[in-house]
């Protein structure tokens, strides 16, 4: 059962965070969400390098499974999932920001500013409060209690 005054994510992360370094990953996320009737424990994991593959999904998908049977730390039921973060992955993390520095980001804002709810730039820099972007205008600051969302940017058009 949940450990009192700890969230459902706060105790994954923590049975998580082991399992993924002995088995060689990066634990990027962990998400406990809702979606209809079903509730879905989704734990994320990459490799520096880039390296990840299914192996290492399924590897670390096995583990948690037995380890999350252990410890019964969800009350209700839920379907446990382990992938990558994927390509345009979700920076909701400052550590993740900090990665992404200097490379091309997408932005989402609860409220539109200027008109613009989305904007494409450059990450120039990260603060426990907030973000600045290079648009083609230049610099403009963020605060984080405005980003909906914040996802490393992908040009497929161009193929980069």
């Amino acid at each position: 059962m949940a450990k009192k005054g700890k969230n459902t994510v706060e105790i994954v992360t923590e049975l998580a965070q082991p399992v993924a370094e002995r088995l060689g990953v990066e634990l990027w996320d962990v998400r406990f969400e809702k979606e209809g009737s079903a509730w879905y424990l989704r734990i994320l994991i990459d490799k520096p390098d880039g390296s990840l593959n299914i192996d290492d999904c399924v590897e670390m998908n096995r583990a948690m499974d037995t380890l999350l049977d252990e410890a019964d730390p969800i009350e209700q039921s839920y379907n446990l999932e382990v992938s990558s973060p994927g390509i345009e992955r979700d920076l909701p993390k400052r550590w993740h920001r900090e990665r992404y520095l200097g490379e091309p980001v997408r932005l989402r804002l609860y409220r539109a500013r200027d008109g613009r709810r989305e904007f494409i730039g450059t990450l120039e820099s990260v603060t426990d409060e907030g973000i600045v972007l290079m648009l083609e205008e230049g610099p403009v600051s963020f605060d984080n209690k405005d980003i909906t969302w914040l996802r490393v940017y992908y040009d497929f058009d161009a193929g980069e």
